[in-house]
């Protein structure tokens, strides 16, 4: 009897739906809560995530990775795509992202941004601009705040907001990470205004992460169920609790 229940349950992942979902590293957080959510109500589909730095990920879907589902850490990456004939449709905002300043050692917040002038603080984590719309907006906030020439010399790099989330954790003194890596559950037991606080957005815009569906899935319905289900309020809730706005705020 087992062997048989064996071979339902091997047939039945056989024929299971995959849709391949390229994410943006800081979006990687929430993605566990979502899939979750989105299998209550279709069990019969799965979604294998490709989690990368929104830069590469775009750069491997123009060189035909084999993606379904398109959610960028800012607009310019699907806009992009999108003129290029590489998608079904044109960015749709899913979620703002904000900026934290974080720090593994308790510390003293109420100097705000100023507190990365602080002299025990010799590295500072920060996303490459380059490579990661999170580093585009802390390298704004940081020149609004008159910050980024004084601290240039301090800067450790991340491809990604994820590395730059561990360089915080293991390599630096401080850093300046998404908001939503602090609401997973192993980073929970870090508090707010010890060991994080959240950098005002007089410095920057949140930032707005779009989503598009490649050509490559054009003709598979449950991709655009996906995507219908990561705009509905179930998963906006989700994105809410993960410390983003949301996309249509």
């Amino acid at each position: 009897m087992k062997i048989i229940i064996f071979f339902i349950l091997l047939l039945s992942s056989l024929h299971a739906t995959t849709i391949t979902v390229a994410v943006a590293a800081n979006i990687g957080y929430a993605m566990k809560d979502l899939t979750t959510a989105f299998y209550k109500d279709h069990p019969d589909l799965h979604v294998k995530v490709i989690i990368g730095s929104s830069g590469k990920l775009s750069a491997q879907i123009q060189h035909n990775a084999p993606y379904d589902l398109f959610l960028s850490a800012n607009v310019g990456y699907p806009q992009k795509l999108y003129e290029h004939g590489y998608t079904i449709n044109k960015p749709v905002i899913y979620a703002k992202g904000k900026l934290i300043l974080f720090s593994k050692k308790e510390r003293n917040f109420d100097d705000g941004l100023l507190t990365l002038l602080h002299k025990d603080i010799i590295k500072i984590a920060i996303a490459n601009p380059k490579t990661a719309p999170y580093g585009v907006a802390a390298k704004e906030a940081l020149l609004n705040a008159g910050l980024y020439t004084k601290l240039l010399p301090k800067f450790v790099y991340g491809e990604s907001i994820a590395q730059t989330m561990l360089y915080a954790l293991r390599a630096t003194d401080i850093g300046i990470v998404a908001k939503s890596a602090v609401f997973t559950p192993t980073m929970k037991h870090f508090q707010k205004n010890k060991n994080w606080i959240e950098v005002s957005t007089k410095y920057y815009d949140p930032i707005p992460q779009a989503m598009v569906i490649l050509k490559h899935a054009s003709n598979k319905k449950s991709v655009f169920e996906f995507y219908t289900f990561l705009l509905s309020p179930k998963a906006q809730r989700i994105f809410e609790h993960f410390g983003y706005v949301q996309g249509d705020k």
